[in-house]
């Protein structure tokens, strides 16, 4: 079966540069940061933020650990450059190093995930001094894979990009007419030398974000994927990391003891009639 996971990206670039504009204002901000990664969902976040505020209102982001591929480094800065916004440089090895250097036999996916934790340090400490939101780069297929940092690249004020699959985001940077490099560039979040998302996974965007797409937006039960010509073993793993992972998609739950729970009753903005 192939889903049609086509976008009208005129009317997604629309709606998604209003939202951003919206819920800045709406917290009372007028500038927006996004960590700029050579690759494709950072540009598509940046470019957007900027035609959302004006490229004078956007600062963006280059933040290296020593093992980073140049590449990324010089997609990051062409696309700046492209988008016409302010962008610095500050690496993160010094940050990171002295806890790495601890434990010698450190997994990847830690060193990975004290990298974008790092990251996000940086972006949230320069938020402050840029006075801006922190702007997210997460996409819908990384969120239901939990394929994210918890607290770190997941971490932002707020997502444009996370009700996407990344199939559709590589549409909508086509229309964006983003750098070739970081339209043709295989997905990586670049944590260590090598690493591609696809292979990290151990499946591939185009099939993967096909089957999202009929468990999660048109609610098809596993055996009704089986029938549509998905293999069993794969419908199981898909679903199993997206069970495993739940717990990244919410916010601490709460403990009720009232009766007006932060997150369950008092909903700032219902309660107080905004």
């Amino acid at each position: 079966m192939n889903v049609d996971l086509t976008i009208h990206t005129g009317l997604a670039r629309k709606i998604l540069t209003g939202f951003i504009r919206s819920e800045l204002t709406r917290a009372g901000f007028s500038h927006a940061l996004v960590g700029l990664s050579g690759g494709l969902d950072s540009a598509i976040s940046c470019a957007l933020a900027v035609e959302a505020l004006g490229p004078e209102n956007v600062l963006a982001l280059r933040l290296p650990y020593k093992s980073s591929a140049p590449d990324s480094l010089e997609d990051a800065r062409i696309t700046a450059e492209q988008l016409g916004v302010r962008f610095e440089t500050i690496e993160i090895t010094s940050m990171v190093e002295d806890l790495i250097q601890r434990e010698p036999k450190i997994t990847d996916v830690r060193k990975g995930n004290l990298l974008a934790r790092a990251r996000m340090i940086v972006l949230y400490d320069q938020s402050e001094a840029f006075r801006g939101l922190v702007v997210g780069t997460s996409n819908k297929t990384e969120i239901l894979l939990g394929y994210t940092t918890l607290w770190g690249d997941m971490a932002s004020a707020l997502n444009p990009l996370g009700d996407l699959y990344k199939t559709q985001l590589r549409q909508l940077g086509r229309a964006l007419q983003l750098p070739r490099s970081v339209l043709e560039k295989a997905p990586s979040a670049d944590l260590w030398i090598g690493q591609t998302d696809e292979a990290e996974l151990g499946m591939k965007y185009e099939e993967v974000d096909q089957l999202l797409s009929l468990l999660v937006d048109r609610r098809y039960t596993p055996q009704d994927c089986v029938q549509a010509g998905f293999d069993v073993g794969f419908v199981e793993k898909v679903l199993q990391r997206m069970r495993r992972n739940q717990f990244k998609r919410i916010m601490p739950p709460i403990a009720k003891l009232s009766n007006r729970t932060v997150g369950y009753d008092f909903l700032y903005l219902r309660d107080w009639g905004t």
